[in-house]
């Protein structure tokens, strides 16, 4: 998975390329305290939060337009770099997740190989899934549409290969928050792999 990817849009255009209107949640289950706190949203107000980079936290970060680059920080840990919003995100091998772990935008990630199996004499192949908690509250979108602190984020990171020979990396994510969601929040979010570093350009978090 090293190397550098950038977003395709492939599906949610409205909601990614453009800020939705406010109070345009269609497709995440908010329940009524997620609604109301969604609705008191105001963009002009939220570039002087405390927590300017609200929009680009791990819940909702790979959703955001960008490209990426992946490469291993160490032996056990996976680095993702975005160039939207400036955002590192680390996952951890063989690490459990610690009580005592200050939370952050980014949180904690525990990553794990799903292997699946193969034909006799073919390399193992695996699925990376990967499981974030400690976060700090964020938006799941750009119009106010909130995670608090208590969401859990699962993700499975497949890389594929086209007819063309074109490498795809699909990342299906599903965000938990007892305390702002009905029901689990799926989405499914495709790059596509790049020769080299073309294009990347790391621009600082802000509002939209």
């Amino acid at each position: 998975m090293t190397g550098y990817w950038v977003s395709v849009v492939t599906e949610d255009w409205k909601f990614r390329m453009v800020t939705p209107r406010k109070g345009n949640f269609g497709g995440v289950p908010l329940n009524a305290e997620g609604r109301r706190v969604a609705d008191r949203w105001e963009s002009p107000k939220d570039e002087a939060r405390p927590l300017p980079c609200s929009y680009y936290g791990a819940a909702a970060l790979m959703r955001v337009p960008g490209r990426l680059h992946i490469s291993w920080d160490n032996d056990t840990t996976l680095k993702i770099e975005t160039d939207a919003g400036t955002q590192t995100r680390l996952f951890h091998f063989g690490a459990t997740p610690s009580e005592g772990i200050e939370p952050s935008g980014q949180g904690y990630s525990v990553a794990a190989w799903e292997f699946a199996r193969t034909g006799r004499g073919q390399p193992r192949k695996g699925d990376l899934k990967i499981v974030t908690a400690n976060l700090l509250p964020g938006y799941l979108r750009t119009n106010g549409v909130p995670y608090s602190a208590n969401a859990v984020l699962t993700e499975y990171y497949d890389r594929l290969r086209g007819p063309n020979g074109d490498e795809w990396l699909v990342v299906t994510t599903e965000v938990r928050d007892p305390q702002y969601l009905t029901m689990p929040f799926l989405t499914s979010t495709h790059f596509k792999k790049l020769p080299d570093a073309i294009g990347w350009d790391p621009q600082p978090c802000r509002a939209e």
